[in-house]
């Protein structure tokens, strides 16, 4: 058989991953199609070989990886540390024995004293590295534990849950063994709120686009795990938002030129000190000049005072958030959305981490004012303090508005790591194919993704738009698992995830739902009006925009006859306004709308009963369930 010419066109894949480059070498350096051949295999199994083969594998590799690193680390700091102590006692004892041979003594002092402070800087350092590498042990142990289930020590949460959110009550998003425990890995408070915003955001606008952005960071764990444990390790005194409203609402308060004052005043300071060396002036002008500064310096003193109450909380803040910033400058991405995202660090002038490093050392040097050889001498010659506020005043006033664009870029990645993680971590599970015709949902296999997978049941699904599922069922056989699960599938899908199934086609749809409605004693209401209120909601919502609807047994506040009533009545209202969902029940008398609306199609979770014993299958069924139990679970439990 004859071998084609390869060409760029055929290997698409592997473009980003040097794949064009190699090909044009092809042409450039190859002539024998075999040799062509036998490059591109090796090339395309060094790539296989360097991607990890499973992510326990890959997580066991990085705990033993980073477990090592930190002993290293030790080991350095140890000997940096024991290097230091030598060469203060050294120091002591030059000081010691050469005491009366100055020049010698100042040899000592010129080799020891910036040896001694390049040990220090080390130390600290080899430190810092030492907790990064830590953090990564930390983060691969509880990806392990993730693993096996081990997740219920995690952030839950629960401070996001909202009764009146479209649907965050009833499908366990927040809280003990929650859908976000489960998911979260988010280390800054930023990236947890955003987190939150994802998962209640119930849009449905480019998903393709969040799936690539999704799939293109779950490719690249070990980025992801050093941007966790760097902003793991970021401690800061006030959140970003604080940051945020100070630099806005801050009002300058030293003149435009003011800055040009100083540095003429600091020229005269220096000559006035030379003239009085060289005895041409008396003392007293030098105290002169020092006392106009004092002078100068104390007009504004009230107000340097309170920003540096302000500067103090937020110096760390910045600090912190410019190896962050950093960080994402040396990244390179390809999706769209991360892209997008990046380039809100981009800046003309330069690095963002940079600028922001700028700042950061306006800041710390504007702190330095507290010492008092600082605050009062070289305010007192230089005016040093009205430089230094009017640098941070300029720095405000040119960069206050890039400021939260470069905040929102660390949250962002901060929270779409804990996305990309979820995806990395479940490589079985499939992103949902996005159609624009068609039914809303076809799922095959579709399960929980929180249920362990070893005992989880499967089921498939099909739901056409403008249908509706009513679902019966004995107590306990998996109806209200089943609307969680298909509940939990819709928002996955909507924020770009995979999900728990073998293949999906998917019409994009938001989610709106009314499983689990409480009585609300701070406003005196009882159950059944607050059900009524949701489902009030429900079809004010619907009557503007699509949703999938999914309800469970509602009507549980009235009696059985009015409850049959009016949960068909209510049914009916969704369907003249053509909606999509799913009701649980466990009343078979509403079953009899499917007579009525071909659109309504009745389906059931059963249970059998074989020699005195209880058996649940937990699989979707097409009919109206006839096996009912709690009578039999009554005098199984010997209750009756």
């Amino acid at each position: 058989m004859k071998a084609r010419v390869l060409a760029k066109t055929d290997f698409p894949s592997l473009e980003g991953l040097g794949g064009g480059y190699m090909l044009h070498q092809f042409k450039v350096r190859e002539k024998n199609t075999s040799l062509r051949l036998k490059v591109l295999l090796k090339f395309v199994f060094s790539v296989n070989m360097s991607e990890p083969k499973d992510p326990k594998s890959f997580y066991e590799g990085q705990l033993s990886q980073h477990q090592k690193a930190v002993l290293e680390r030790t080991t350095v700091m140890r000997w940096l540390g024991l290097c230091r102590l030598l060469v203060f006692l050294g120091l002591v004892a030059a000081t010691y024995f050469f005491w009366g041979n100055t020049q010698l003594l100042l040899v000592c002092n010129a080799i020891a004293i910036p040896l001694f402070v390049f040990l220090v800087v080390r130390y600290q350092k080899v430190k810092y590295q030492r907790a990064l590498e830590k953090a990564l042990v930390k983060t691969n142990q509880t990806e392990l534990l993730v693993l096996e289930g081990d997740f219920h020590t995690l952030p839950d949460g629960k401070n996001y849950a909202n009764d009146q959110h479209w649907y965050s009550q009833d499908i366990d998003l927040f809280g003990k063994g929650s859908f976000y425990q489960y998911l979260n890995r988010t280390v800054l408070k930023s990236g947890s709120d955003l987190l939150s915003d994802v998962l209640l955001s119930n849009t449905i606008e480019d998903i393709p686009g969040k799936q690539r952005a999704i799939q293109e960071l779950s490719g690249q764990p070990e980025w992801r795990q050093h941007f966790t444990a760097v902003a793991s390790l970021v401690k800061t005194e006030v959140n970003t938002d604080t940051v945020v409203a100070w630099l806005s609402d801050y009002k300058a308060f030293l003149p435009k030129g003011i800055r040009w004052v100083s540095i003429g005043f600091s020229v005269l300071s220096i000559v006035v000190w030379i003239l009085y060396f060289q005895d041409l002036v008396s003392g007293y002008l030098v105290f002169g000049v020092f006392l106009l500064g004092l002078m100068i310096t104390g007009r504004f003193l009230p107000k340097f005072n309170q920003l540096s109450g302000q500067v103090t909380k937020a110096q760390s803040t910045f600090r912190q958030y410019a190896t962050l910033l950093q960080l994402l400058e040396k990244s390179e991405f390809q999706s769209a959305l991360l892209s997008e995202q990046k380039k809100l660090v981009h800046n003309d002038e330069g690095s963002s981490s940079g600028v922001l490093q700028r700042f950061s050392k306006l800041l710390d040097a504007f702190d330095q004012r507290n010492n008092i050889l600082i605050g009062i001498v070289a305010n007192g010659f230089f005016l040093r303090d009205i430089y230094i506020v009017k640098g941070i005043e300029n720095w405000i006033e040119e960069h206050r508005l890039k400021v939260p664009s470069w905040f929102h870029a660390i949250a962002f990645f901060d929270a779409y790591n804990s996305l990309a993680n979820y995806a990395f971590n479940h490589l079985n599970h499939v992103y949902p194919k996005i159609v624009n015709e068609g039914p809303t949902l076809v799922s095959k296999g579709l399960a929980h993704p929180l249920l362990p997978k070893e005992t989880a049941v499967a089921n498939d699904i099909t739901i056409g738009r403008d249908e509706f599922f009513i679902i019966t069922g004995a107590n306990m056989a998996g109806k209200s698992t089943f609307l969680r699960a298909v509940g939990l599938q819709l928002v996955m899908a909507n924020v770009g995830l995979p999900v728990c199934a073998i293949d999906v086609n998917y019409r994009p749809i938001k989610l709106i739902s009314s499983m689990r409605t409480t009585d609300s004693l701070t406003d005196d209401e009882s159950y059944f009006f607050s059900e009524l209120k949701r489902l009030k909601h429900i079809i004010d919502t619907i009557a503007d925009t699509p949703h999938f609807i999914i309800l469970d047994e509602i009507l549980k506040g009235t009696n059985s006859t009015d409850k049959a009533e009016g949960s068909q009545k209510f049914i009916e209202k969704l369907l003249g306004l053509q909606a999509t969902g799913l009701i649980a029940t466990h009343d078979l008398s509403l079953c009899a709308v499917a007579d009525s609306y071909k659109m309504v199609k009745n389906h059931y979770f059963d249970a059998q009963i074989k020699n005195d014993e209880l058996f649940f299958d937990y699989t979707f069924k097409d009919g109206i369930c006839q096996n009912m139990n709690a009578s039999f679970l009554l005098k199984k439990m010997g209750i009756v």
